[in-house]
């Protein structure tokens, strides 16, 4: 899989945002890993880390100044748009699955509705697979803005619990499966 050519058509070079996503895709992409190596998960490295780099390529259609991205859509939409992206060049279906079903620790229709979020009810928001799970948890723990660095467990169990109980209860359960 060659990711890199994925951010190459739509990242132009040299500019902030691809910065941001490089960073904070390699910080997820590292945390991946090390989980998968520690857990012995079996996941081919490879389809880790284009998972990880691939997983917030929407980012550029949103609309978030603060990380530099000047789209029309709204933030929360970057997965479906990823997920797009990425259909639209031919990229395997599992990356594409993952940038969908990334946010927070998974997205249900029930919630989408409850909330009102700008998403369509069309697609699934929830992680299935345990590479779509690993990449969902480890990037829990990276923000796109401030220093990039990582997040202490607390921090993030305080984060999921502002998405409402079904995704704190859900981070909890990916937290124990990957701890």
């Amino acid at each position: 899989m060659d990711w890199q050519a994925v951010i190459d058509r739509y990242y132009p070079a040299d500019s902030k945002v691809r910065d941001i996503l490089l960073r904070h895709s390699r910080s997820v992409a590292g945390l991946a890993a090390d989980i998968s190596r520690r857990k012995g998960l079996g996941i081919p490295d490879g389809d880790i880390e284009a998972a990880a780099m691939l997983h917030d390529i929407g980012i550029i259609a949103t609309d978030a100044p603060g990380i530099d991205c000047h789209g029309d859509k709204p933030y929360l939409a970057h997965g479906i748009l990823g997920a797009d992206m990425m259909r639209a060049m031919g990229v395997d279906e599992k990356f594409a699955r993952i940038a969908e079903r990334h946010t927070g620790a998974g997205l249900t229709h029930e919630e989408i509705a409850a909330a009102g979020l700008p998403l369509p009810l069309d697609r699934s928001y929830m992680p299935e697979t345990t590479l779509e799970k690993l990449i969902c948890y480890a990037d829990c723990f990276f923000s796109k803005s401030g220093d990039m660095t990582e997040k202490p467990l607390g921090r993030v169990r305080t984060s999921m619990a502002g998405f409402g109980p079904g995704v704190a209860s859900r981070f909890e359960e990916l937290h124990h499966l990957f701890s």
